[in-house]
């Protein structure tokens, strides 16, 4: 656990955020700083043609795919590296990033297994397909069949399960996380309805009842791991990650986040920063910053705009 009895000053912990990546630069400018949005919209243009959102770009295949298809399964290279993309907010409107989506619309399915299901009308798997429904939702290919079957296998208690078709009746938290993302894109880009606000509420009382991280049974905690902070978020769910959704959502204020925030305001160190405590597996977070253990401004960014909007 950090010592937070004193901490370096905000503006220290600006400069060295704006000192990275574009990606970076435009969400602190318009997250933390309140910046003119001429100014927000000037850097955010430069995520698709300067650092990690060029380089991510720059590596899909001409057959619209991401990996080599063998090492690296298609549907793992595809979904993750657009929802990395989507992280880094590149700006779905640009030149590039259009082609990019359009060959991926145009030639990527899921594989016969899937009987090719083009990519953007998902699989089978409520994680995965909550992924996909929010890049269909942010990059301008928004599909309602895919948010129609989410909101059927939304369970009783309010979340989603992968394992339901397996006789699962308890929601997991990953799925549940990756599920609300996507139909939070999804409403941003559609508008908003009776049948997916409803569905949102009920899964946002979910993770609320269970205080971002606790059983609801016994009041223990679920997975310790949950406390330690990762980016990329893969299909993997943290308290910050939950409580980032909750701020992008606009959920009000609530008692029960509380101990959650706690676990984020005690995870910041001395220097007002806080630490990559471990990158998914498989994840591209080696490309981004440094390793484990190391400062970074992803989980920096993230802390202290959910401590601006529920510290």
């Amino acid at each position: 656990m950090a010592n937070t009895s004193t901490h370096a000053r905000p503006d220290e912990v600006l400069r060295w955020l704006l000192d990275g990546d574009p990606a970076i630069r435009w969400q602190v400018m318009h997250d933390l700083m309140d910046a003119p949005p001429e100014n927000v919209a000037t850097e955010r243009a430069r995520v698709a043609t300067v650092g990690w959102g060029a380089q991510f770009l720059a590596q899909q295949r001409a057959d619209g795919n991401w990996g080599d298809g063998e090492a690296t399964p298609h549907w793992r290279s595809n979904v993750y590296t657009l929802l990395l993309l989507r992280h880094l907010g590149v700006d779905p409107a640009n030149a590039s990033v259009r082609a990019a989506i359009g060959r991926t619309r145009d030639q990527v399915t899921w594989g016969p297994e899937f009987g090719d299901a083009p990519f953007f009308a998902g699989e089978v798997e409520p994680c995965i397909n909550g992924g996909t429904l929010a890049l269909g939702g942010y990059f301008g290919e928004p599909n309602a069949p895919l948010a129609e079957r989410l909101l059927r296998e939304q369970l009783a208690d309010g979340g989603w399960n992968c394992e339901a078709e397996r006789g699962s009746v308890c929601s997991s938290f990953h799925s549940t996380i990756c599920v609300l993302e996507g139909l939070l894109e999804y409403e941003r880009a559609t508008g908003a309805t009776t049948a997916i606000s409803e569905a949102r509420a009920r899964a946002h009382e979910y993770l609320l009842q269970r205080r971002l991280f606790r059983r609801v049974s016994n009041g223990e905690v679920i997975d310790a791991k949950w406390a330690r902070f990762t980016f990329p978020s893969m299909w993997q769910y943290d308290v910050l990650r939950g409580l980032d959704y909750l701020r992008s959502a606009g959920v009000v204020p609530d008692e029960r986040m509380a101990e959650a925030v706690g676990v984020v305001i005690e995870r910041r160190q001395l220097d007002g920063r806080w630490l990559l405590d471990a990158p998914p597996r498989d994840s591209f977070a080696d490309e981004l910053e440094g390793g484990p253990g190391q400062a970074s401004r992803w989980i920096t960014l993230r802390a202290l705009r959910v401590l601006k909007r529920y510290s």
